[in-house]
């Protein structure tokens, strides 16, 4: 199976894992497929950059230490990845979250979140809680 962490997912994992209830299980399961999305990197970094995100170390370490540390694929934001965000229905503003969904549906992975709004969107979620 094809998992996409949700940006929190990825901080949960590496700040407060019990958060990720049984779901930690897919995520360790070395048969799965691991991804971390461009998308979260970048999403990261404003909210380090604005103080709203404190970590370890700068994001430009953290983030691809970590993202390496449980064996995902680094998954970047290309075109298609890009012009697919304009097939999704209106379901809200936020430019991350309509990136994940659109990359996982173009990669066939599901999207593994706590975030009830990605209920409105077409694509495969692992929900967290």
């Amino acid at each position: 199976m094809r998992l996409l962490l949700d940006t929190h997912v990825l901080l949960w994992l590496h700040t407060e894992p019990a958060r990720l209830g049984t779901v930690i299980a897919a995520i360790g399961d070395t048969g799965n497929d691991l991804y971390v999305s461009a998308a979260s990197a970048w999403e990261i970094s404003i909210k380090y950059a604005l103080g709203k995100l404190p970590l370890p170390e700068p994001p430009s370490s953290w983030v691809p230490s970590r993202t390496a540390s449980i064996g995902a694929v680094s998954l970047p934001v290309d075109e298609a990845s890009a012009v697919a965000v304009a097939d999704l229905p209106p379901v809200h503003r936020d430019p991350f979250d309509r990136m994940l969904v659109a990359q996982c549906r173009l990669l066939g992975a599901r999207l593994v979140t706590a975030d009830p709004v990605f209920v409105g969107y077409p694509v495969e979620r692992l929900v967290v809680g």
